[in-house]
């Protein structure tokens, strides 16, 4: 049996072929135990977590530990999305901004007053500000709004055309994911299409350190159809250089 990430074995290994990450995964483990202690649900946890990693370095922050990585991976998001539909006329709703990694280029790319970026991290929304300033991006009027959960209640209905959350469910466990699907229909336009990346596992579902959420693909095509939508698992991103697997869930016309 393919052993998880959060099993005793497997970070026994890991840890006997990796001995120079032992003290940072510690580090970590400290971290994760503290903010457990401090915090009332996954959303108030992850928002410290952000907090956190945004005051030491925002673009380590999203995942990116130099600016060169920072720059590619928000290319390689964009350049998907436009080879995928995305057109500069559309309104996209971006859930878990950041700072802008691949917002700066949606919002240069899209008509003025289109690009919506929510996080619940306001830490990392002020990062987006600075990256607005850098790039000169003030005039397209982008919307940054933080968030407590992700309800869209003070989003207007039939809004959006694009829905895109990178890198936001490998850190989400299932009720968040469910309650994204539950409300997000209800802002998109009909034939509408929402892209979502996630750690994919084809073994055992499971988390490390409440931070990392690994799920199989039928799971969150199944939780997406329960709330009316079609899902495609997205083969070609699989080749790009990224660790995440992709889905699109589409809303009908109907």
């Amino acid at each position: 049996m393919k052993r998880t990430r959060s099993s005793v074995v497997h970070q026994a290994a890991y840890a006997f072929k990796n001995p120079h990450k032992i003290v940072p995964h510690l580090r970590r483990l400290a971290r994760d135990t503290w903010f457990r202690l401090r915090t009332r649900d996954h959303v108030a946890y992850y928002r410290a977590v952000m907090k956190s990693d945004t005051a030491r370095d925002p673009k380590g922050a999203v995942g990116s530990h130099t600016h060169k990585r920072w720059l590619a991976l928000g290319r390689m998001q964009f350049d998907y999305l436009v080879e995928h539909g995305l057109k500069p006329e559309c309104r996209m709703l971006e859930i878990g901004c950041g700072n802008l990694r691949a917002g700066h280029l949606f919002i240069d790319y899209l008509h003025t007053g289109n690009y919506y970026g929510i996080d619940i991290s306001p830490d990392i929304l002020m990062a987006a500000q600075d990256t607005l300033v850098q790039h000169g991006l003030g005039d397209k009027l982008p919307y940054l709004t933080p968030v407590r959960d992700l309800r869209f209640a003070f989003l207007p209905d039939g809004h959006f055309d694009v829905v895109h959350a990178h890198s936001v469910f490998s850190h989400s466990p299932l009720h968040v994911i469910e309650e994204c699907f539950a409300h997000v229909g209800r802002i998109m336009k009909p034939n509408a299409w929402f892209d979502f990346t996630f750690d994919r596992t084809e073994g055992k579902e499971h988390q490390v350190l409440r931070e990392d959420f690994y799920y199989r693909t039928e799971t969150l095509v199944a939780l997406a159809e329960k709330y009316g939508f079609t899902a495609t698992f997205m083969e070609d991103w699989e080749r790009l250089p990224h660790k995440q697997s992709k889905i699109r869930i589409t809303k009908s016309a109907t």
